[in-house]
């Protein structure tokens, strides 16, 4: 039995509310079991140096938790003066995971940042933070298109993400953070709308962990992203 009480292929409940701020192209808070994270999308008239002048386009993200989206209260990055790594890791992997999704020649020579911050954490937040921001991505776009600013809709297909592990021997969807903090096999499966795998972020924990799992929690996966893409579509429209 999962701590929550859910099946083992169950996800926990998952809503988006678009337009959940006033002034970014592009908003979503996605809420995913107790993990609220508010996205927003930003359009700028520029690129990094590295493509300035090359025609193409630039997705990139930032990630970051409020004090309190844990249980006990965490210090403030910007007091530290730098980013931890782990932050630097989870938005650079929401970054290229949003740009596998994205056809950068379409966009035009134009920055689209996403902005992910926690509010509240209780397992997975990389996962809603990959699901809310194509959300909000798709918004800022819709925008860009609305206005006749691009042409061709540069955006190839939904990115979702969700986390799949061995939690008590059994292959289990979605993990809270029960889970997560016990689980023998912890993986984050980042996907596109038709299934083409992205990234894959896998390891033991606690217990190594056959092929034969490795294809139960691909199939898993598989069921939490097609039902992630359903709602990202319903909530963009």
């Amino acid at each position: 039995m999962r701590p929550s009480g859910r099946e083992l292929s169950e996800m926990r409940s998952v809503s988006i509310e678009t337009g959940f701020t006033k002034h970014a192209e592009g908003s979503a808070l996605i809420k995913v079991g107790d993990t609220h994270v508010l996205c927003t999308a930003t359009i700028e008239d520029r690129v990094p140096p590295f493509i300035k002048g090359s025609g193409l386009g630039w997705v990139t993200a930032e990630y970051g938790m409020l004090p309190r989206a844990t249980n006990t209260r965490m210090r403030r990055e910007a007091a530290s003066g730098k980013q931890g790594g782990r932050t630097v890791e989870i938005q650079r992997l929401i970054g290229r995971s949003l740009r596998a999704g994205v056809d950068r020649v379409a966009l035009g020579e134009r920055q689209i940042t996403v902005d992910c911050d926690v509010l509240q954490a209780d397992g997975g937040t990389r996962c809603a933070s990959i699901t809310g921001g194509w959300v909000a991505l798709r918004l800022a776009v819709n925008k860009l298109m609305k206005a006749g600013d691009v042409i061709t809709d540069p955006l190839i297909s939904p990115v979702a993400a969700v986390s799949c592990g061995i939690y008590a021997g059994q292959p289990v969807l979605d993990l809270d953070y029960p889970e997560d903090s016990d689980a023998g096999v912890d993986g984050n499966f980042i996907m596109t709308g038709d299934k083409q795998l992205i990234e894959v972020q896998m390891s033991a924990e606690g217990a190594t962990f056959s092929r034969d799992q490795m294809n139960a929690l691909m199939d898993l996966a598989d069921k939490g992203v097609g039902e992630l893409v359903a709602l990202q579509q319903s909530a963009a429209e």
